[in-house]
Parts: structure tokens; sequence; C-alpha cells
């Protein structure tokens, strides 16, 4: 049987800074294998990519850019528990592990009702979804030869799943929040679990033109209740949740301008308490990306 997981040692691996993007997915096998490639030469520590019912697979995803890298992490950001069941996640996740040298992270979540209700599925206990599947998957004897399971961190905003996070996976993969939200989820997860926040970053230093495109993103999320929620428990009215956000809002959910600012935003995340950034640039597409991914390299974002 496989032992525990190492969490000191994947943060390690996890490494500071990494790169969250939806973009790959829509690309062929080719250019995703050259620019994970790339990504990790940019010395990004951790590649994250969603799952969406149009996009590619999860999991035959990550092995497709594992293979194509010898270093860098592969995390799911994230796989949902809706799009298959405990035991295939539990033994594609070993697989992984055991093929790239425990290089996967597994990030797993219970998405939104609008994905999984047209699914099928009835999306009305998400919390208890989860925690029946993490049962599931700890019930599950895989018989391949490897040390420890896959990590997995979950997609995690509030208490409840912060909590059940730190007790039943190796820690938490926040997306749309802020420094303060990542501070909060130090204190919910306590010392020891992995905490790996997304954060999204604009490389335009007009403020009307930064605002006009960060705020085309944070309207898609601010449809669902699940951010929603999340932000009004951080302070956020309901003037700053409208039309797209606020001023204010859309400033705190994406940062805008010279690499200098992104930065700074990332070091803000690591001072409240995550161990992991991974930076999600918007982009019209993965070739300006990834010109985004060598600008902030190159300004030292892969080596602070």
């Amino acid at each position: 049987m496989p032992g525990t997981v190492d969490v000191a040692a994947l943060k390690r691996r996890m490494g500071r800074v990494g790169v969250w993007d939806s973009s790959l997915s829509a690309e062929s096998a080719a250019f995703e294998r050259e620019a994970a490639a790339e990504i990790e030469r940019l010395g990004y520590g951790t590649l994250w990519f969603g799952e969406t019912p149009t996009s590619k697979e999860a999991f035959t995803h990550a092995g497709l850019l594992l293979g194509a890298t010898e270093r860098m992490m592969v995390a799911t950001g994230i796989a949902s528990i809706w799009s298959r069941d405990a035991v295939a996640a539990a033994n594609a996740a070993n697989t992984l592990a055991e093929a790239y040298d425990n290089r996967f992270v597994m990030g797993l979540g219970v998405s939104h009702a609008p994905l999984v209700t047209t699914r099928g599925h009835d999306y009305g206990k998400p919390y208890t979804a989860m925690r029946t599947y993490l049962e599931a998957m700890d019930s599950t004897q895989y018989v391949g030869p490897i040390e420890a399971p896959a990590p997995r961190l979950l997609a995690a905003l509030r208490t409840n799943m912060l909590e059940l996070a730190a007790q039943r996976a190796q820690g938490a993969h926040p997306y749309f929040v802020t420094p303060e939200h990542t501070a909060q989820a130090r204190e919910t997860l306590g010392p020891e679990p992995v905490l790996a926040p997304e954060q999204t970053v604009l490389l335009e230093t007009d403020p009307g033109r930064a605002r006009e495109v960060a705020r085309r993103f944070t309207s898609r999320y601010l449809a669902l209740p699940n951010y929603v929620n999340n932000l009004r428990s951080l302070g956020w009215d309901q003037a700053d949740l409208q039309d797209g956000g606020s001023d204010a809002l859309v400033d705190a959910i994406v940062v805008w301008g010279e690499p200098e600012k992104v930065i700074e935003r990332v070091r803000a995340h690591h001072e409240a308490g995550a161990d992991h950034v991974c930076v999600q640039p918007l982009a019209d597409n993965a070739r300006e990306m990834l010109q985004h991914l060598r600008i902030l390299a190159d300004a030292g974002l892969t080596t602070r």
C-alpha cells in the first residue's frame, strides 16, 4: 500500500509561482507540448489548467503536458467531481503519479450548478458530495508501484470547504480571490496544508482599457453564486458586485499594469500565507499568453 504525501516536499516541488491557463486546451497537442516545455524553461513551477464540458478531459490532458516536460508539476485547476467517479479519479491520478515521477497534482472541485445540472446531476449539496467523493477515493485500493498517492487540493473558498481541504486533502486552490482572502484561508487551513491561490493578471497600463478587459473577465464569474457569496463574506457590497464589478473590485481581482505591479500582488499573496501563486494572464490567445509569461519571467517573477 502507498504511504502518505510529504506536504513539505510537495510545496518545494510546486515552487512559489506557477501558471493557470485555459487557452492551451483549445490548441493542438503539438502546440501544447511546445508551450508547456517553454513554460518550464521560463522557471514556472507548476502548470495549472481547467476542465469544462467542452475542453480536453482533465487526466488525459495532464498526461499530455507531463509527457512534454521534465521537472515542472502539472495540476488540474480543477477536475470536476461530476465528470468521473471517485475510483476512476483516484486511479487516474495515481497512474500519472507513477508514470511521471510524482509530478501530478489533482485539483478537485464541485464546479458550478449550471455546469453540473446540464450533466444530469443534482447540485443541491456540493459540500456533502465532495466529502463523500473523497471518502470513496480513500477507500480505493490502487495496486500500482507508487510510494504515495497523488496529492490532491480542493477548490475551496469558504470555511467548510477549506476545513475539508485541510482534513481530507493536502490543501486548497482558491480561484478568483484577493490577498485578503488568502490571509483568511491560511487561518482556516492552519500552517501545514498547501495554499495555492490563482491570481489573474493583465499587462495593460491604461486604466480605462485595463478595466474594460478585466471587467469582461470578472463579469463571467460574478454571475456564479459561489464567487459572489465568497466576495460578500469578504465585505464587498451589492454595488461592488453589479455590472461586472466596481473599479475597486475589478482592481482587487485582476492586477493590471507593469510587471512590477504583478510581482507586488504575488508577493502580497505570499505574505498573506500562500505557498504557491498561479498567475493567469488575460490574453486573446495562447500565443499572447506565452508572451506575457516571458515578460513576467524576464521581470523576475519566477525567481522571487
